[in-house]
Order: structure tokens, then C-alpha cells, then sequence
């Protein structure tokens, strides 16, 4: 079963704590930047993900989700 992670990019503020957080190391800040002018958590390489959920429970504006 694939796991999905959606970032909600316009409410991302970069913080990078999800970063930190994640211990496959799969997220990182996106080149370009969202609608507040901050660069946005993205995952990588999705398909390394084990769906630990250790960046949704960092996140200190709700703006992961993992299916």
C-alpha cells in the first residue's frame, strides 16, 4: 500500500521543523516559494515514506497529512 503525504503549501511558513523531524530524511524546503512568500515543506521521495506520521505530529500548523 503507497503512502501519500499532502502538504497544504499556502499555510506552510517553512519552519522546517517536519524536516528535523522526519527519520527517513525525505523532506525539504521547496525551491519556490507559496503565497506568503515562504518555501514550503515538500517530500522528496515519497516512496521512501513509512508513514511514521513524525512530521504531521511536529507541525505546529496541522498542514500534513498522511494517507
Amino acid at each position: 500500500m503507497a503512502i501519500h503525504l499532502t502538504f497544504l503549501r499556502d499555510r506552510c511558513k517553512g519552519c522546517e521543523l517536519c524536516i528535523a523531524a522526519c527519520p527517513k530524511n525525505i523532506l525539504a524546503l521547496d525551491n519556490t516559494t507559496n503565497l506568503k512568500g515562504y518555501r514550503p515543506a515538500t517530500c522528496i521521495d515519497e516512496s521512501q515514506c513509512v508513514g511514521c506520521a513524525s512530521c504531521a505530529k511536529m507541525c505546529p500548523d496541522s498542514i500534513i497529512t498522511i494517507e
